[in-house]
């Protein structure tokens, strides 16, 4: 004759703590953003922008692309002769200016 008593867990009762320390979190709640330019408003095409070398360009390629004439690599060139003696020579990193596309006839 065996017992059918069974355990009784009805009042078992669980928690968990943790030794890690409670930090408070950031409230970002009030934060606000706003983008202003230092460029002034000229109601036109700035007359320079400025573009970083990436392997495998050259000079007209980037004409291309900023003038959609490869032929007008001369201009970025001439605008770049304080850092560049060879047209086929510029370097990845190198950050050449190119003057705005004032004259379409090139």
């Amino acid at each position: 004759m065996s017992s059918d008593k069974k355990a009784d867990f009805s009042n078992v009762q669980g928690k968990v703590t943790s030794t890690e320390q409670i930090r408070p979190q950031a409230d970002f709640g009030n934060v606000q953003g706003s983008v202003r330019s230092t460029e002034e408003i000229t109601g036109g095409a700035p007359s320079e922008q400025m573009y970083t070398v990436i392997k495998g360009d050259t000079l007209s390629h980037i004409a291309q692309h900023f003038y959609g004439k490869a032929g007008r690599w001369r201009r970025i060139f001439d605008a770049n002769r304080d850092q560049l003696d060879d047209p086929d020579r510029i370097q990845p990193g190198q950050v050449l200016r190119i003057p705005a596309d004032d004259d379409l006839h090139d």
